[in-house]
C-alpha cells in the first residue's frame, strides 16, 4: 500500500486526468484502487492491490477446457522410482542377490506402469492444483484479461467466450502451462 502526496486540483488523487467517482475509484490497472484519506486536515490517496480473482478465473479455465473437451496425462515419474526402489528392495530382502535383480525388475515394470500418465480432464487437474500453482496459472491468465472489467465467474466467462480472440489467447496459454509447468500431454475429445 503506497500513500501518496496531498491532492491537487481537488480531483481526489494527484496529478490525474481522469474525474473521480464517490471515495473510491479504479486506475487502469484492474489491481489498484485509489482510496482517499483525510489525515490532519490534509487529504491523500491511498492505493491498495485488489486481490487477484483466483476463483473466477479458475471457473473460466474449467469452462474453457471443459467446452474444448480438453483432456491431459500429467507423468507421475517419482511415483514410478519409488516403485522401482521399493521392487528392488523388498526383493533383495526376499531373495538376496539374484532377488534384488528380480525385484528391480518387476518394480521397473511397475514403476513405468505408473507414471505413464493417465489422461484425466483438465478441469479436474485444475482444481486438483495446489492454491500455490493455482495462483501461478492465474497470474499468467491475468496478462490476458487484464484489461476486461467482471463482477462475477459468470459474467467473465461470458466476456472471453464472446471474444473468439480472447478464448484462443485464454486456451493457449492453459494448454501451455499445463505441458510446460504440469509436464503434461494434452489430448482433445472423448
Amino acid at each position: 500500500m503506497a500513500v501518496l502526496g496531498p491532492e491537487s486540483r481537488g480531483t481526489g488523487r494527484p496529478n490525474s486526468r481522469a474525474p473521480r467517482t464517490g471515495t473510491e475509484s479504479r486506475f487502469n490497472e484492474r489491481t489498484e484502487v485509489a482510496t482517499r484519506v483525510s489525515l490532519y486536515g490534509h487529504s491523500y490517496v491511498r492505493t491498495t492491490k485488489m486481490p487477484l480473482h483466483v476463483d473466477d478465473i479458475m471457473r473460466l479455465l474449467c469452462h474453457v477446457s471443459g467446452e474444448q473437451k480438453m483432456k491431459a496425462a500429467v507423468k507421475h515419474s517419482a511415483r514410478g522410482a519409488v516403485a522401482a526402489g521399493t521392487g528392488a528392495f523388498l526383493g533383495g530382502l526376499m531373495g538376496g542377490p539374484p532377488g534384488i535383480a528380480v525385484g528391480g525388475a518387476v518394480g521397473g515394470l511397475l514403476g513405468a506402469w505408473m507414471s505413464s500418465g493417465q489422461f484425466k480432464p483438465v478441469p479436474q487437474i485444475l482444481m486438483e492444483m495446489p492454491p500455490v500453482q493455482q495462483q501461478k496459472l492465474c497470474e499468467n491468465i491475468y496478462t490476458i484479461i487484464g484489461n476486461l472489467d467482471w463482477t462475477d465467474a459468470a459474467q467473465l466467462i461470458m466476456l472471453v467466450m464472446g471474444n473468439a480472440s480472447l478464448q484462443q489467447k485464454v486456451s493457449a496459454a492453459l494448454i501451455n502451462y499445463v505441458s510446460q509447468e504440469l509436464k503434461g500431454e494434452i489430448q482433445y475429445g472423448d
